[in-house]
């Protein structure tokens, strides 16, 4: 075989494989860091960074799937430290990271995405999104990070089993930045950063997705931010309802619609209006589950029927405000359209809604 063919066999084979590897050393002029006063310096043996909140991303570099791996340490006091991948102008990426504070709990690690700034770790919880791991604390801890389509999985020391399964990555699959974060509360060293873009990858775990829930409202219009106080009466007004602007979005798998998608919440306007249409066949009263967070008013046909508060801690002090089916209402329909509106909150860890019928008998939804 002549040398020449030879060296465009192999290149077509690494291009068609997609698979390179490369280490980021932190005392290298290759980061972006946006975190005041973190640090290069040796730490338990190893050259390290110590973040402090904020990110640390790395520069000219594109990830949509491969594997990232770093070492980290931290103590038990309360802290957030992960990485970053499929970033896209630092305010929408996706976001694995460890809770320190909660080690063994089912919480102490978690994947939350992050849509226009805001966290959704109150709207995606439990299996598939968060795992109990017992935390070392001032030791270094291997972590490896796969991602392959819409799916990733961690692995946390031991290699051979993941610690999580991440079954739903909730932005598109394209390319982004990668990089690590420190959420507000304790610092943490990172030591030993690399990645690998690859996109022959296999799973060990395989997800196929539940159906939808009976009579779950898949689709809403999502009207732009406002303020939250201007909502003073028992039914909306002329004024509430103007200089509104909607957006159409669907809800994922579970019925869960992440508002934060479409929507940027802001200090001073924090909510926002979603709505649908009941096409009644008759005058009667149907029931209807819901979940919010943090906060809902329900209107139909104009009237409030409803007002709740799903904030953390709102409920007792171990509540950590996610979303769920822990409300009912009974709608008193008209024959014809009625219109649903529902004025949604949020003050931080997710901006969301999700509502079903117990069945869709006489109605449709439009």
């Amino acid at each position: 075989m002549k040398p020449r063919f030879l060296v465009t066999v192999l290149s077509f084979f690494m291009v068609s494989n997609y698979c390179y590897s490369q280490n980021v050393p932190f005392d290298s002029d290759k980061w972006e860091i946006s975190s005041k006063g973190s640090k290069v310096e040796t730490y338990l043996g190893k050259e390290s960074i110590l973040l402090q909140q904020g990110l640390a991303i790395v520069k000219d570099a594109q990830l949509m799937n491969g594997t990232i791996e770093y070492d980290v340490a931290f103590s038990n006091e309360i802290g957030f430290m992960g990485v970053v991948w499929r970033s896209q102008e630092l305010d929408n990426h996706e976001h694995f990271y460890m809770r320190s504070h909660q080690s063994g709990n089912p919480d102490s690690i978690q994947y939350a995405p992050i849509f226009n700034g805001l966290s959704a770790w109150q709207l995606y919880y439990e299996e598939g999104y968060s795992a109990a791991v017992k935390h070392s604390f001032d030791k270094w801890i291997h972590v490896k990070l796969i991602v392959s389509g819409k799916q990733a999985e961690v692995y946390i020391d031991d290699m051979e089993s993941p610690a999580l399964s991440i079954h739903d990555l909730k932005h598109e699959v394209q390319k982004g930045k990668i990089g690590i974060i420190v959420g507000p509360g304790a610092p943490a060293h990172f030591a030993n950063f690399s990645y690998t873009a690859e996109s022959n990858l296999s799973l060990k775990d395989k997800f196929e997705k539940p159906e939808v829930p009976t009579g779950s409202i898949m689709s809403w219009s999502v009207s732009n931010n406002f303020d939250e106080k201007s909502l003073k009466n028992d039914y909306l007004t002329d004024t509430d309802k103007q200089n509104l602007t909607w957006k159409q979005i669907a809800a994922d798998y579970s019925g869960i619609t992440n508002l934060a998608k479409v929507q940027t919440r802001k200090k001073e306007k924090n909510s926002a209006f979603v709505k649908v249409t009941i096409v009644s066949e008759s005058d009667q009263v149907k029931p209807l589950k819901f979940g919010f967070s943090d906060r809902a008013k329900v209107y139909l046909n104009d009237q409030l029927i409803y007002s709740g508060d799903n904030t953390f801690r709102s409920r007792d002090y171990r509540f950590l405000g996610t979303i769920g089916y822990f409300d009912e209402l009974y709608l008193p329909l008209k024959k014809g359209n009625n219109e649903l509106w529902i004025a949604v909150s949020e003050s931080f860890g997710g901006w969301g809604i999700q509502a079903k019928f117990k069945d869709m008998v006489g109605i449709s939804v439009k």
